[in-house]
């Protein structure tokens, strides 16, 4: 496991998801319709709005509240309202679920990488491919070792793949992740014509 993170750029904003397993979660969970470093960063404005990125402190917030301040701008996310209330959403099922211990997702009773996937998809805004794309950022860049959790995480979590945030360790492999988005993206759109 490395220390450090480069998924945003910003020495603070990484710091920031490094340090945290919630922020980590929630940048993964605000990666939609915006570009994944921007994503990343919605961590960071909680933390100057808020003072915490902490489960416990954001499920006791208002939730009309924290929705004001994911919009404050510059807003958390392009859809402050609905990405508030799922961030708010999110850090109630950890609490209630993992007792606001974040981590516990992956490590409580050394489960494998098919058990974490299905924790990860119990979570509110994590889908099949969310959570695969979460569980290889674990085993690409913060050290997870749960059996099996390559072959859960499909082919995100494939050594050397340039797919996803999971990927991201500088501005170059960005460059390569964004490349391989928008290949796709155009295959996609070429196969509809």
């Amino acid at each position: 496991m490395t220390d450090t993170l480069h998924l945003v750029g910003d020495p603070e904003a990484d710091r920031i998801l490094a340090e945290h397993p919630f922020a980590l979660l929630t940048g993964m969970l605000l990666d939609q319709q915006i570009p994944m470093e921007v994503a990343f960063d919605g961590p960071r404005k909680i933390v100057e709005r808020l003072g915490s990125v902490d489960p416990d402190r954001i499920a006791a917030t208002d939730p009309d509240d924290f929705i004001a301040l994911c919009a404050t701008p510059p807003a958390v996310h392009r859809f402050p309202k609905s990405m508030g209330q799922r961030v708010h959403d999110l850090a109630g099922a950890v609490v209630r679920d993992y007792g606001g211990d974040t981590a516990a997702i992956w490590t409580q009773g050394d489960p494998d990488g098919k058990e974490i996937l299905r924790r990860l998809k119990a979570l509110p805004g994590f889908g099949d491919q969310k959570a695969r794309i979460f569980l290889a950022l674990l085993g690409k860049q913060r050290g997870l070792q749960a059996p099996g959790w390559r072959e859960a995480a499909g082919d995100y979590g494939r050594d050397g793949a340039r797919m996803s945030i999971a990927d991201v360790t500088d501005a170059e492999t960005l460059q390569q992740v964004r490349a391989y988005k928008k290949e796709k993206k155009a295959a996609a759109k070429a196969a509809k014509a």
